[in-house]
This record gives structure tokens, sequence and C-alpha cells, in this order.
């Protein structure tokens, strides 16, 4: 009785009545109070996957090093065959597997360093092409850290979900339908073409002085063309018997590196057009020493340059005279780059940014103009040469263009047209092969314009005037095989 008195007073009952019953217009799954469910599917559970294997893998690649694994993968082999055997062998791996691992991440917390960096950045790098540059280190510890390595991580190449489901792999169609609809090809697809570098990884410093700083080299070798940031600087601390590593972030300033397109040797050649040539002047030619050959004297007029007077002759007749120079001529020329590649054949439009490239190389600089035109949502047009611009400015041009949404040969067409009276001659650069694409070509040498076309592509269509086709996967070999007069 008194047990029960005790649960009448503390309201042992009513807290025990049962629950109200949902109302039939709520789901037992909802909350009443949110109109949300509790749970809640993943919306793209295979992107999701993807997404998040790729972050563990990347973090534990770089804090496992490659001796680490051959223990674990030891460990569990000894474990599936000390299951059916005896054997003190096989006890005795296991155990000496196992206190390797252990002694090696005991180890580890003891591995510190704190130090500050300041990376020494070229003004350019190239696609393809190693590039070493420094990083100057301070080290803000009384210790002095040994054995270690710096580790310049590139940005996440992880692709967005819309990327992932809009981008199609190479040769995907001829998959099957299971590695069709996983994409795990497309994954890794996607994830190698937008890593933005290899390596970065500098050679191991044994020791850095206490209170003190050092430079450090690091290499790597940019894959694409465009800018790189750089905002994350590892320090890497492995452990005393090599198994595993530990990895902190070093503060150091952002960078950025401009990476120029990559370009491929080009055999001799004549570009289309060369009878149109532009005189040249103070207006165009500013580079020192005489414009042309030297033609006689006459007296000063209001306007001539001060580098024309002859001191000389003034000094003996008491009034000033100026050098006559012969006019000089040289041609302008027009290299018209294909933004619009057609869907899938976005790796065509970077090998045209390429043979882009390449041409403004192989072109003598001092001895004619080229206008670079293209449309990147807008028109485009640089020039240079001739003291204009050098052709480093055409390629820090090539590096950041991208491609455009939608194709408008008109406009680009119209663009050229405004400038047909200074051209000598045209170059186009296609990514792709097209009826659009002949029918600018025509259009362009229908208005007078002497204008050839190089064209990437995947596979050599039949022989079309005045186009000479690159494929590209075989683009250095067939560059080499052009004809000396596009």
């Amino acid at each position: 009785m008194r047990t029960l008195s005790w649960a009448r007073r503390s309201g042992f009952f009513s807290a025990c009545q049962p629950l109200p019953m949902p109302s039939t217009t709520t789901s037992p799954l909802t909350a009443p109070a949110s109109g949300k469910p509790w749970w809640r599917f993943p919306r793209d559970p295979v992107f999701q996957f993807y997404s998040r294997g790729t972050a563990i893998n990347h973090f534990l690649r770089r804090r496992i090093r490659p001796l680490g694994i051959g223990v674990m993968i030891a460990i569990v082999i000894a474990t599936g065959i000390a299951a059916g055997n005896t054997g003190r062998a096989v006890y005795l791996t296991f155990s000496t597997a196992c206190s390797m691992v252990l002694v090696g991440l005991l180890a580890l917390p003891f591995r510190r360093a704190k130090l500050t960096a300041v990376r020494d950045l070229p003004a350019h790098a190239t696609a393809g092409q190693p590039l070493t540059y420094q990083i100057h280190l301070k080290n803000h510890r009384r210790r002095s850290p040994r054995r270690f390595e710096l580790l310049e991580t590139a940005p996440d190449p992880r692709p967005g979900r819309a990327q992932f489901r809009a981008a199609r792999e190479p040769g995907e169609e001829q998959r099957n339908f299971f590695d069709r609809r996983l994409a795990w090809y497309r994954w890794n697809w996607l994830c190698e073409s937008r890593l933005l570098f290899e390596g970065g990884r500098s050679a191991p410093v044994e020791r850095l002085r206490a209170a003190s700083g050092g430079t450090v080299a690091v290499t790597l070798v940019p894959r694409r063309r465009g800018l790189i940031r750089f905002n994350d600087l590892r320090v890497v601390l492995p452990d005393p018997i090599g198994l595993f590593q530990r990895c902190m972030k070093v503060p150091a300033p952002p960078a950025t590196l401009a990476v120029l397109p990559r370009r491929y040797p080009l055999p001799r050649f004549e570009l289309p057009g060369s009878a149109r040539f532009q005189p040249g002047g103070e207006a165009t030619s500013r580079h020192s020493g005489a414009a042309g050959e030297f033609t006689g004297l006459r007296d000063y007029q209001p306007g001539d340059p001060l580098r024309l007077i002859h001191w000389a002759t003034w000094a003996r007749v008491g009034k000033p005279v100026v050098k006559e120079l012969e006019d000089t001529f040289f041609p302008r020329h027009g290299l018209i780059l294909d933004t619009f590649p057609q869907p899938g054949d976005e790796d065509l439009f970077e090998d045209a940014v390429s043979v882009a490239a390449s041409f403004v190389v192989a072109v003598d600089a001092h001895e004619s103009l080229i206008d670079l035109m293209f449309i990147a949502g807008h028109e485009r047009v640089v020039t240079a040469g001739q003291g204009i611009a050098r052709a480093e400015t055409l390629l820090e041009v090539l590096a950041g263009v991208e491609s455009a949404a939608e194709e408008d040969f008109d406009l680009l067409a119209r663009l050229v047209l405004r400038h047909a009276d200074d051209l000598a001659g045209c170059l186009c650069v296609f990514s792709g092969w097209s009826e659009s694409r002949a029918r600018l070509l025509a259009r362009l040498n229908r208005a007078g314009i002497e204008t050839s076309a190089l064209v990437v592509c995947r596979e050599k269509p039949a022989a079309v005037p005045r186009c000479h086709f690159v494929r590209s996967s075989e683009l250095a070999k067939d560059l080499l095989t052009l004809p000396r007069e596009l």
C-alpha cells in the first residue's frame, strides 16, 4: 500500500499513460512541428559515396607511408593464415607487425614542428614541364625539426554534383550497363582531368636549425594551363620506423602561379598572305635604333623625335638637323582561335589552344604583328610584335581563355572582317570540323583575306582545300608534317 501511495504522489502512473495516436493527416515518420521527416535519404548516393570516399582516401594516403601499408597487409595475411595454422612463425610475424604499428602510432604525437613559410614562385610556368621553386622556412621552436618533407597540396579536384551528372567520359557509351550506371570510371576521369599539378613534394630535409631558417626546393609538374592557387602547404613528419607520418599545415601567404599553354615544335612555315604590309614608324615601332636605312639629312620640323637629331651637323651649321630614314614595312597576321567546341570536345579545345600558343612562339614577333582574335563572352583582339607587346602577352591571354557558352561564328567573322584591311592573312585554329567552320573559312576567303585553317580532330576526314588536319592523339607528330606554305 505504501508503494502504491508513493506511485500516486510521484505521478508514476500518469507518466506511464499511453502516448496519443498520431492524426490521420500526419505521417508517423513526420515531425508535426517542422513538417519534415526525421530521416533523409541521400540526394545522390553515388556522388556522395565517391566524394566522401575520395576525401577519406586522400586523408589516409597523406598519413600512411608505403611501408605502413605493407605492414598492415602483412597483419591481414598473418591473421588469415593463423586461423588454420598453429605454427609459431605465423604468430611471431603477426605480433611483430602489430608491435611496429603500435610503436609508430605512439611516436607520432612527439613529432612536432612550428614553421612559417614564404613561396618564391617564378612569373610563369608551362604545362607539362617540371617547375622547381624555393620555399623559405623559418623555425619558431627551440628544438630543431629533423627528417621532414614539405608537401604542396593541389586544389580539390573533385567535381560538383551537376558536373558529375552532366559530364561524359570519352568512350563511356561503349562500357557495360553496370559501369555506365555507377559511373566510377567517369568519376576517376573527372578527378584526373581536374588535377592541376603532380608532385609538389620536396626532398627529405635532415635538419632545420633551431630558431633559424632555411630554403627548401619543391618540384612539381603543371598538368594544364591556367592559374594555380597555392594555399595548403604541409610539413610531413614521419615516425622513427617509417610506417606513418604526421601531416601539419604550415602558415604561408597564399600565392598564384600562371601556367602557360603547352607548346609543340613546328617545322619551318609561312603564314597565309605575304603581299600586304603595314608601314612602320614611331607609332607602331618603339624599339631603339633606326627604323630603316639612312637616306639623308633635312631641317628639323616640329614633332620630329629627338632620337633622329644629327647632333654633329647641328653643331657645324648652327641649326637643328634630323636624319631622314626610309620607311619600314612588316606583315600583320591574324591568328583566329575557335572557342566553340562541341559538347564532349573540350579536350580538342585545349589542344587547339596549345597549337595557337605554338604558332605564337614560332612566329618572329620582331618582323611582324600578330592579332589574336577570339570570342570569350565578347570580342577579343590582342596584338603583339614590333614593340607593341611581347609574345608572352599572347601566351598569358591564351593561358586564361575559356570556351564560349554558345556557338557564334557569325560574330567571329564580323570581328575578322573589321580588321581585313590591316591583315596580310589569317590562320584559323579550329577545335573540330563542321559545316559552320567551313562556311567561316569560305566567307573570309571570299572577302579577299587569304585564310587557311589548322583543324584539331580525332580522325582525319576527307581532304579540304586550305585545311590542315592534325589528330589530337598524335598532335606533336602531325604538327611536324605540316607543309611549308600554310
